[in-house]
């Protein structure tokens, strides 16, 4: 049997993209980028969401969104590199990152990255 780790030549994983110094750098600072304005975006409709508080089930309701989008954010938002083709299709698709702020990727990821987007478009309609 050929298992991965007795072939120390051959990357573990055939369809594990790998990335460069360079490209980490590029990746850390789109995917930071991204969660810094999707945190934005959290803190303004909080702050909304808290002016408008009129009664205890508006306090609730903030809770409950606080909560929720918590969530989505830890689910969305995963950096390891066997992860961030997908995480960066998805937040292509979701324009909380740009093809500009990806520029310095190999091909081979700007493609997957796309076609995670395509393929949530498609999808989504």
């Amino acid at each position: 049997m050929n298992s991965p780790s007795a072939n120390p030549h051959r990357h573990p994983y055939q369809n594990e993209l790998t990335w460069s110094k360079s490209e980490k750098t590029i990746a850390r600072k789109a995917f930071d980028a991204a969660l810094g304005r999707e945190l934005h975006d959290v803190i303004q409709k909080t702050k909304q969401m808290a002016n408008g508080i009129q009664q205890s089930s508006d306090l609730w309701d903030l809770e409950k969104d606080l909560t929720q989008r918590r969530k989505e954010i830890d689910r969305k938002y995963i950096y390891q590199h066997s992860e961030l083709t997908r995480v960066f299709g998805r937040l292509l698709h979701e324009r909380r990152v740009s093809e500009q702020e990806l520029r310095g990727l190999r091909e081979d990821k700007l493609t997957s990255i796309r076609s995670t987007a395509e393929f949530l478009a498609k999808y989504a309609a």
